[in-house]
């Protein structure tokens, strides 16, 4: 589906937990997430840092929509 969203002219980022996978379907731009229940979060962590977490993951995201790439990039999301 990434792809053909590209086709159609519009900017994606796709958020996998899998990266092989997003990497295998031909995804362009992927920014790794933290696992399949809780992509973006640890329940198991404070509110604090996980809304911290949350927003870091998501603003690179935002960047990796703005960058021209020619390959295939997997994002670095270390704080």
């Amino acid at each position: 589906m990434v792809k053909e969203i590209e086709r159609a002219g519009f900017p994606i980022v796709q958020m996998a937990n899998l990266v092989p996978v997003a990497k295998t379907v031909g995804s362009n731009k992927i920014v790794p997430t933290i696992s399949i229940p809780y992509p973006l979060g640890d329940p198991n962590t404070p509110e604090e840092q996980q809304w911290k977490l949350r927003y870091h993951r998501v603003g690179v995201a935002l960047d990796a929509l703005t960058m021209d790439v020619q390959e295939q990039t997997v994002f670095d999301v270390k704080f």
